[in-house]
């Protein structure tokens, strides 16, 4: 029975790799709806994952959305969790350049097993401890060297805002695993939720610029993936696998974001960069190796249940 339950823990964190993979193409996809207002890129996008869900859902009749007959606090915390931080993450690679903004974005994994362990009332290890100081060392370097070597005004929103996606990220992935016998197909109505409110900040805040080929393209595309698939990828690892393990796992998505930022000239291949770069995922290789390597022992939000 236990070794049945962490296969399934296994299965569900490998799962999670997809959401990582997806979210990592996601700094990318929306430079390329450059041009267009972040509030209705994000609607956009979510009515796309939302359209989708319901053309699978619907497969089934009105049976197929009983699902969505969950408790507000459900709805609330997945709303919170994925419009939030999108209207954020989407403000903050407007207001920054993609790649700084991307890598402080990405200080969600270690503020990730952080929150688990405190969320587990377990002792905070020096290790832990020292990868949050390496993270926030690489993130300050950003900051520095937009402000002294650019010789432009420091976009101090922009890297705000990218580090309430970071904050508010972690915080629902960990709450997220007090709702782990509700079904991942309730992430379509989040969508659908989000889209609404993304449309609602668009009308009060933003004058609509009607996309072109390439920026519709862009925007399926964000629906079908980082949008949409990864949301129902991560909200069933997260309810299902290992916090600690993902964490550890999603440090590869800024070198993959970064990378695919400079080989399609959306960004600069500055040596300078990688050294925050190496700065946060070295905090994160310290931060987990512990906590992933205890997880079988611990029962608790960091291990394997």
């Amino acid at each position: 029975m236990a070794t049945s339950r962490v296969r399934s823990a296994h299965s569900a964190t490998a799962v999670g790799v997809i959401a990582i993979f997806l979210w990592s193409c996601l700094a990318l996809l929306t430079t390329l709806t450059e041009g267009l207002p972040p509030f209705e890129v994000l609607t956009l996008s979510f009515g796309v994952a939302f359209v989708a869900s319901l053309v699978i859902l619907g497969r089934n009749g009105i049976s197929g959305f009983n699902s969505w007959r969950q408790p507000w606090a459900v709805w609330a915390t997945g709303f919170v969790g994925i419009f939030v931080y999108h209207a954020l993450y989407f403000f903050a690679l407007k207001a920054a350049p993609a790649a700084e903004a991307s890598l402080i974005n990405y200080l969600w994994p270690l503020l990730l097993v952080l929150l688990s362990t405190c969320a587990a009332a377990e002792r905070l290890h020096k290790r832990q401890v020292l990868g949050a100081l390496l993270g926030l060392a690489g993130t300050a370097f950003i900051m520095q060297q937009r402000d002294s070597g650019t010789g432009g005004a420091m976009p101090i929103p922009g890297y705000l805002a990218a580090f309430g996606c970071a904050l508010i990220w972690a915080g629902y992935s960990v709450f997220n695993r007090r709702f782990k016998e509700v079904p991942s197909s309730i992430i379509g109505g989040i969508c659908g939720m989000s889209a609404v409110g993304g449309l609602i900040c668009h009308l009060a805040f933003e004058t609509t610029v009607w996309p072109d080929a390439n920026q519709w393209a862009a925007i399926v595309v964000l629906g079908l993936g980082p949008a949409g698939l990864a949301f129902f990828a991560w909200d069933h690892a997260t309810k299902h696998g290992s916090l600690a393990t993902l964490g550890a796992l999603s440090y590869l998505a800024p070198l993959i974001s970064t990378l695919l930022l400079i080989v399609v000239g959306r960004s600069h291949a500055s040596p300078v960069l990688m050294i925050p770069a190496l700065l946060i995922i070295a905090g994160a290789v310290i931060a987990t190796t512990r906590a992933t390597a205890k997880a079988p022992a611990t029962p608790s939000m960091v291990s394997h249940e």
